[in-house]
């Protein structure tokens, strides 16, 4: 039998996977509202938490729909489908896959053919490394928690700076790879300011809503900013990239993804 990476067999374990990962949601999700009601929280909380998760979900959901599109070219959807589906992570997933590639001297978006061995090792790639956090946090996670909180009680201070300088480092990582192309634009390569300018769009709107939100005193902004900058950010994408030139598959996919 031929391999392909779009077979029948490989969508039918992918859906299935998706299944139980969708029913362990559905179920936590009624053990939850049946919680809610017996502690007699207000309603009007528990529909907020809700609304709340449902417009969070749906602006990354925009970018994966696209990630999982771009990366079909290379390694068909049932994959793609599964890692952003399972645990997975835009940006990781956009990196593991194209250093795969690259080291079997292929490139993210080349449309390659792949054997069933190639198929395996990106596999590889993509699943097993990003189970390290699961494994780490049972392992470390409870003494990082009681270390953060003895630190906290004896200098607050240097609790948040300790916990800001992790967030700022894990950003600092991702800003890499939104930068690393920037050199082109020296030599002609207008395309490296696309991802540049893209993240700037999504910062200035996150100011705007900022701004609205101390003026206005609506409440709501607090739910709908992100997603509103992620949405508007990826809308401007269009035209910049129509004005400034299309970049290099691979490099566009890792951008946008490092972005959201």
């Amino acid at each position: 039998m031929e391999f392909s990476v779009n077979h029948w067999i490989i969508y039918l374990i992918v859906a299935l996977i998706i299944c139980a990962v969708t029913a362990q949601a559905v179920f936590f999700m009624i053990r939850a509202l049946k919680r809610a009601k017996k502690i007699n929280m207000p309603k009007e909380k528990i529909k907020k938490a809700i609304l709340s998760s449902v417009i969070f979900t749906i602006a990354p959901a925009i970018s994966i729909i696209v990630c999982v599109m771009t990366l079909s070219h290379s390694l068909g959807i049932p994959l793609p489908w599964y890692r952003l589906s399972v645990v997975g992570s835009l940006s990781y997933e956009t990196i593991a896959a194209q250093n795969a590639l690259s080291g079997m001297g292929m490139t993210l978006g080349s449309g390659t053919a792949l054997n069933a061995s190639q198929f395996v090792t990106i596999l590889l790639v993509m699943t097993i490394s990003i189970m390290a956090g699961m494994l780490l946090v049972p392992l470390i996670g409870k003494k990082l928690q009681k270390g953060m909180i003895s630190l906290g009680n004896k200098d607050k201070n240097w609790r948040d700076i300790f916990q800001n300088s992790l967030f700022i480092g894990m950003i600092s990582a991702f800003l890499g790879f939104v930068f690393c192309d920037f050199s082109a634009v020296f030599s002609g390569g207008t395309w490296a300011l696309v991802p540049v300018l893209v993240m700037l769009s999504s910062a200035v709107m996150m100011l705007i809503c900022g701004l609205l939100r101390s003026i206005t005193k609506w409440r709501w902004i607090n739910d709908y900013a992100l997603p509103i900058s992620m949405i508007f950010g990826m809308a401007m994408a269009i035209p910049l990239t129509s004005w400034l030139g299309t970049m290099p598959v691979a490099q566009a996919v890792t951008a946008v993804a490092c972005l959201f």
